[in-house]
Parts: C-alpha cells; structure tokens; sequence
C-alpha cells in the first residue's frame, strides 16, 4: 500500500466534464493497494498523515499538521501506483489487489481518515478523472505502508 501526498492550495477531480468534488488548503492523496495489503497498513496510513507535519509555522518550518491548518484531503484512487515497470515498456499491474478488494480497502481507509476528524473528499473508484492540483511547495511524499 503506498501513497503520494502532495501539499496544495487547491485540488478537484472531474468527471465527464462534470466537476465531481474539490477542495481548498489540503492534501491531494494518491491511494494505490498492492495484493496482500492489509487493514493495519490502512490505520498506520490514516494515522501518519493525519498527523505529519508538512505545513510551515510561522517560522516557515514544516511544523505544523493537517488538523492544525484546518485542512482537507482529497483521496484518489490510483492503482497505477501499483504498476512494475522493470521489465520491457508496458507497465505491469499484476502487484495491484483486484478491483473488488481494493475498492473495499480505498472505503476502509477513507473510514478511518474521516475517524480523524478531517473532512475528507474523494474521486470515484475505477473512474477516469481528471485531477487538477495546485502543489503548494511544492511539497510531495511517497508513502509506503510497512
């Protein structure tokens, strides 16, 4: 299970030229589920972020949380995430859970988010979206569960 998180000022996902959800000052989560994944992973995840520190204080220091700025996340689903490209030029998915259990996983760890008390809004599994960020750094991580 691995993520990127990226700090932005400002993030939204379409739909079929329909703007599905968007938020303000927040994080634009990319979430992808490899097999094997687990629901401890998704908690130690849902704890991690919600309490990182990547936005500056008032001495411009990454000291500050989520919670703190009163933040929002906007999490994505993204199995490309998963994709092995060691081997040839077609990336290979064959790590990535199958769609059914992954889905169950990316609500799983949207539930324990929400249990944080940050609002918290999505794209829509298995969708095409369009993601439009504004990176506010830019500030990104690559987070892999343990």
């Amino acid at each position: 299970m691995k993520i990127i998180l990226q700090r932005v000022k400002n993030a939204s996902v379409t739909i079929n030229n329909q703007l599905y959800s968007e938020i303000s000052k927040g994080y634009l989560i990319l979430f992808g589920v490899e097999k094997n994944d687990t629901k401890e992973q998704a908690n130690w995840l849902a704890n991690k972020i919600s309490v990182l520190r990547c936005f500056p204080d008032e001495n411009e220091k990454m000291n500050l949380s989520i919670k703190d700025v009163k933040g929002e996340m906007l999490i994505v689903s993204q199995f490309t995430l998963c994709s092995d490209i060691k081997k040839g030029t077609r990336p290979s998915f064959d790590n990535a859970m199958p769609p059914k259990e992954a889905e169950e996983m990316y609500e799983y760890f949207l539930s324990k988010v929400r249990e944080q008390n940050i609002p918290v809004k999505t794209g829509v599994f298995g969708a095409h979206m369009e993601i439009n960020l504004l990176n506010d750094g830019p500030v990104t991580f690559i987070i892999n569960a343990p």
